[in-house]
């Protein structure tokens, strides 16, 4: 995963991962874990709510989710 492309995307729209976090549902601690691939990885639909919510291309979401 990119995560650097990712949270470029969390600050330019939502200001912090805190946001993107409460909008997901989910605990920032969590978010954090997922991004930074601790033990937690996006499920599909975490994937596609973030896709929608920034509307990436189905390009952008294989080279942010998909990029080793």
């Amino acid at each position: 995963m990119n995560k650097q492309a990712l949270k470029g995307l969390i600050i330019s729209n939502d200001g912090n991962q805190a946001t993107l976090a409460k909008a997901m549902g989910l605990s920032l601690s969590r978010l954090s874990a997922k991004i930074n691939e601790s033990g937690a990885e996006f499920n599909k639909s975490e994937i596609e709510f973030i896709r929608k919510r920034y509307k990436l291309s189905r390009k952008q979401v294989m080279d942010i989710f998909f990029t080793d």
